[in-house]
């Protein structure tokens, strides 16, 4: 992956998850499981409402782990579709080339670099 290494953006994510885990479970007093599943539900947008924060602190800390958080998913989203369109686009212009659909038009006929009848050059 260009731009931001793979490891260090999971890294990232893994510890915005642990740190807003933590956070909840002291702040607002929730077990391990519910203050990972409001973590992972409130960075991912998609807030079910199950679980609010009644605390001030835990109401200001959501609002800074979802400005914090979103940034870091919303880039490890983007960068890993951009290394996808990349591969997909190496493989295309991989599969162009191995099909000959560049090469007929320099040479001028119709027939397929790969064509088995074509003898070596």
């Amino acid at each position: 992956m260009r731009g931001i290494n793979a490891l260090t953006l999971l890294a990232m994510l893994l510890l915005i998850i642990v740190s807003g885990t933590v956070f909840f479970r002291h702040v607002e007093g929730w077990s391990w499981l519910d203050s990972y599943f409001f973590t992972v539900v409130t960075l991912s947008t998609v807030g079910y409402g199950e679980l609010v924060p009644a605390s001030p602190l835990g109401k200001i800390g959501t609002t800074i782990f979802i400005l914090l958080g979103l940034g870091v998913f919303a880039v490890t989203i983007q960068q890993f579709g951009a290394y996808a369109v990349r591969k997909r686009e190496e493989h295309t212009e991989w599969l162009i080339a191995r099909l000959g659909h560049t090469d007929k038009h320099h040479r001028g006929d119709d027939k397929p670099a790969n064509d088995p009848e074509r003898p070596e050059t």
